[in-house]
């Protein structure tokens, strides 16, 4: 079992940045693949990036390449998600999720690809 837990969201400016950050619990964490998605108030939960077990392979949705980095650091079982230039759009509760294939070498894009998810940590950027 992993337990995850966001944090670092917050209100934030047009333009400015916040770093998320996603502690695991759980001694695989290394072994597998990350991702984190988003969901606005009304709409349904999105992808947004997610990186394997090394933290060597990275995916980004359109809506947030260029201006978001994914890493990881196995050493302190966290994964992050800085996001710069944040839009008025960025705006909803970001989720980290945690996919259980131990050393898998397909990046999920879905939310069906994950077997465990953290409460969420709200972003909010104002214009």
């Amino acid at each position: 079992q992993v337990q995850l837990v966001e944090s670092g969201g917050g209100l934030v400016q047009a333009g400015g940045s916040l770093r998320l950050s996603c502690a695991a619990s759980g001694r695989n964490f290394s072994t597998y693949s990350m991702g984190w998605f988003r969901q606005a108030p009304g709409k349904g939960r999105e992808f947004v990036s997610a990186l394997d077990w090394s933290g060597g392979r990275t995916y980004y949705a359109d809506s947030v390449k260029g201006r978001s980095t994914i890493s990881r650091d196995n050493a302190k079982n966290t994964v992050y998600l800085q996001m710069n230039s944040l839009k008025p759009e960025d705006t909803a509760v970001y989720y980290c999720a945690a996919d259980r294939l131990a050393y898998g070498t397909i990046l999920r894009l879905s939310t069906s690809g994950y077997d465990y998810w953290g409460q969420g940590t709200q972003v909010t950027v104002s214009s």
